[in-house]
C-alpha cells in the first residue's frame, strides 16, 4: 500500500510531457473544488434558511404545548397548575383558550380564531417582538393585537375608537334560532396592536385578555384549551411530559415545536434534501472529469506501466497507483473547496456582503454535519469515481 500511495503522489504532483494530460488533469481537479464549494455554499445557505423560516414561528409557538388528547378543552385546577409549575425544567407556564369567532369592525367581517390568553403569555414566547404597529393590550381590559392580514381585511384602525371590534361566538343549545339577537354572544374590543409571524397566523389570529373568552364563552373557571410552557436549558422533555401526565387527570398530548409545526419542518427537510441531491449529481458530473484524467494518466504511462511489473509490483500495486491518485486529486480537490466555502460563508457572516432585502443580509449558518455530510459525499464518490478509472490498467496488462 505505501509503495502505491508513493508513486501515486508522484504521478499526482508531477507534470506530464503531454500538455494536453497536464489540462485535463487541472480541469478535472478545478471541476471538483467547486461542485465542492457550491456544495457546502448551498447546505449552509439552506441552514441559514430554515433557521430564519423557524424564527417566526419560534417567536409564537411555546417550548411545549399540552392539549387535550380527546375532545376540546381540559380542566385545570389552581392546585394542579400550582403543581405544573414545580416540575424542574419548566420556567413559565400560560393558560391559553381558543375559539373560532366572527369579527365585525363596521361593514366588514371576517372569520378567525380568537386566541385568549392570561398574563403569563409574553413569557412563554416573543409575540410582542413581532408587533408591526401599535403595542400590546393591557392587561383587564377589552383591547386585543391581531394578524397583519386580518387587519387589512378589515381595514382597521390602530386605536380607532370611531368604531369598535366585534368578537362574535355562537350560543350553544338546540332547536331553531327565532331570534339572530339572541343567537350570538358578543365582546366589543379595541386593536391596539398587529404582528406578523406568518401567512396561517397573521390571516386568522386575533389576541386578547383570557377575560374576554370567559364573557364570550361557557366554559368552567378551570376550563382551557391548551397549556404553553417554556422550558430552561437543561429541560428534560419526556421526563416533563410523563410528569404532566400525573398531575392532570385528562388523557393530554404534549407537542414540542417539530410536532406543533410538522409540516414546515418537513417541507424545510424536503427541500434540503433535493438540494443536496440535486448537487451531489453536479459533483458525480465533475468526478466523470476525474475518471478521464486517470484514464489518460493509465495511457501516458503505460509504459511505466510494464516497468513497474517487470521490477515486481503486482497487478493489484499497479491498480492501487490509479486509484489513489484518483482519490487523493478528489479528497485535495474537495478539501480545497470546502475551505473556500467556509471562507465564503464566514465573510457573509461577518460582513453581509450579500443581502436578501435593503436590510436584511441574506441568511448562512455554518454547521458542523454540513463539513460530514460535504466529507464523506467527496470521498465516497471520489473514491467510486476512481475505481472506475483504475480498473482499466487491468487491460493493459
Amino acid at each position: 500500500m505505501r509503495f502505491s500511495l508513493y508513486i501515486a503522489k508522484r504521478y499526482l504532483f508531477s507534470k506530464s510531457d503531454n500538455n494536453a494530460i497536464n489540462i485535463i488533469s487541472i480541469i478535472a481537479a478545478l471541476g471538483v473544488v467547486a461542485a465542492t464549494f457550491a456544495l457546502f455554499v448551498v447546505l449552509s445557505v439552506f441552514s441559514g434558511l430554515k433557521d430564519f423560516s423557524l424564527s417566526f414561528t419560534n417567536a409564537y409557538d411555546p417550548d411545549l404545548k399540552v392539549l387535550a388528547a380527546e375532545g376540546k378543552t381540559l380542566t385545570l385546577t389552581d392546585t394542579q397548575y400550582a403543581e405544573v409549575l414545580k416540575i424542574p425544567g419548566i420556567e413559565k407556564a400560560s393558560q391559553v383558550i381558543e375559539e373560532k369567532v366572527l369579527l365585525q369592525f363596521k361593514d366588514k367581517s371576517a372569520p378567525a380564531i380568537f386566541k385568549a390568553v392570561d398574563s403569563n403569555f409574553l413569557k412563554t414566547n416573543q409575540l410582542d417582538r413581532q408587533l408591526v404597529y401599535g403595542e400590546w393590550y393591557g392587561k383587564g381590559l377589552y383591547q386585543v393585537v391581531m394578524g397583519s392580514r386580518l387587519q387589512r381585511d378589515l381595514s382597521v384602525g390602530i386605536k380607532d375608537y370611531s368604531g369598535l371590534l366585534n368578537i362574535y361566538v355562537p350560543k350553544p343549545g338546540k332547536g331553531q334560532i327565532l331570534d339572530i339577537s339572541n343567537a350570538f354572544e358578543k365582546a366589543s374590543t379595541s386593536v391596539v396592536g398587529v404582528f406578523s409571524v406568518n401567512d396561517e397566523l397573521d390571516q386568522n389570529y386575533v389576541i386578547g385578555d383570557i377575560g374576554i373568552a370567559h364573557e364570550l364563552l361557557t366554559f368552567k373557571a378551570n376550563q382551557i384549551t391548551a397549556l404553553e410552557l417554556k422550558l430552561n436549558k437543561d429541560a428534560e422533555v419526556k421526563n416533563i411530559s410523563a410528569s404532566l401526565q400525573e398531575i392532570i387527570p385528562e388523557d393530554v398530548v404534549v407537542k414540542d415545536r417539530i410536532a406543533l409545526n410538522d409540516s414546515l419542518y418537513k417541507m424545510l427537510n424536503t427541500e434540503n434534501l433535493a438540494v443536496y441531491l440535486i448537487f451531489t449529481l453536479v459533483l458525480i458530473i465533475a468526478l466523470f472529469n476525474v475518471i478521464g484524467s486517470i484514464t489518460m494518466a493509465i495511457l501516458d504511462k503505460r509504459h511505466d506501466l510494464y516497468l513497474l511489473k517487470n521490477i515486481g509490483a503486482t497487478k493489484k500495486q499497479i491498480v492501487s497507483i490509479f486509484f489513489f491518485q484518483g482519490s487523493l486529486m478528489s479528497i485535495l480537490g474537495g478539501f480545497i473547496g470546502l475551505a473556500l466555502g467556509f471562507i465564503l460563508v464566514l465573510l457573509q457572516l461577518k460582513f453581509s456582503f450579500i443581502m436578501f432585502t435593503e436590510r436584511l443580509p441574506y441568511p448562512v449558518k455554518i454547521e458542523w454535519h454540513n463539513f460530514i455530510i460535504v466529507i464523506l459525499t467527496i470521498t465516497i464518490l471520489g473514491a467510486l469515481a476512481s475505481r472506475i478509472a483504475a480498473a482499466r490498467v487491468k487491460k493493459l496488462l
